[in-house]
């Protein structure tokens, strides 16, 4: 087995557009020197501006590729895509921590698709809580932030996670990232001040996969979160399209 880059999983859609999900995932570790692996969630019909359908995967098929690649693996990163609901999620990270309880676990918690599809089923949200405290960072977008802060999941006295929200969707402070961690808001201001950044299908599934592969060489969090911002910006000025290209 090659030991030269770390093993870092995706467990996530598959987009056959190969813009968000898995494929871009894959796409992302390849490119920052990691050995993706790959478990799919869900099945989508879908290009980079429309998704017509999806077709969960079941659950035990998913536990039991986790289980059997992290078993021949030494996985230490895990990124985790969309989930149908919180039960999907809690049942995902039990077979992580069960296999190796010291790897880092990033969810980019996907609640719509920018095309407005609904993934997560947002009845089961109130059951997050004790999710949220086994994870090590969630990535949600501003519009995103604000669902799960509404149902008080951020809470500073319920131990939670570190949270990096984009500032993507915002109109005040665009472009600015901010992580929140242990109760201390980080800026992540822009880096590129010169170039046209254009939206692109499948730039949260890039970011999430960039954080959780410097967090398999070692980088703390707010490193790998400024690493991962530096290869987004690349990914939002490769060009005008809603597909973006990976250098």
């Amino acid at each position: 087995m090659q030991t030269e880059r770390p093993f870092v999983m995706s467990i996530a859609g598959y987009d056959p557009s190969g813009g968000a999900g898995l494929l871009a995932d894959i796409k992302t570790f390849e490119q920052l020197k990691v050995q993706g692996l790959g478990v799919c969630t869900v099945m989508t019909l879908q290009t980079e501006s429309q998704c017509l359908s999806l077709n969960w995967q079941p659950l035990d098929e998913i536990l039991s590729a986790i289980d059997f690649l992290m078993k021949n693996y030494h996985v230490e990163a895990l990124k985790i895509g969309v989930v149908k609901d919180a039960q999907f999620l809690n049942e995902i990270i039990k077979t992580i921590k069960i296999n190796n309880s010291e790897a880092k676990i990033v969810w980019d918690p996907v609640l719509k698709s920018t095309s407005e599809f609904s993934f997560f089923d947002l009845n089961t949200i109130y059951e997050l809580e004790n999710v949220l405290k086994q994870i090590d960072l969630i990535t949600p977008n501003y519009n995103e932030y604000k669902v799960l802060k509404e149902n008080h999941l951020f809470e500073e006295s319920k131990n939670s996670c570190s949270v990096l929200m984009k500032g993507g969707h915002r109109e005040d402070k665009l472009g600015t990232d901010i992580l929140i961690q242990n109760g201390k808001e980080i800026f992540i201001n822009p880096i590129d001040t010169t170039s046209d950044f254009y939206p692109k299908h499948g730039s949260g599934c890039v970011l999430s996969s960039a954080i959780a592969s410097h967090l398999a060489f070692g980088k703390n969090l707010e490193e790998a979160c400024r690493n991962g911002k530096l290869y987004i910006e690349k990914f939002l000025t490769s060009n005008p399209t809603l597909l973006g290209f990976h250098y």
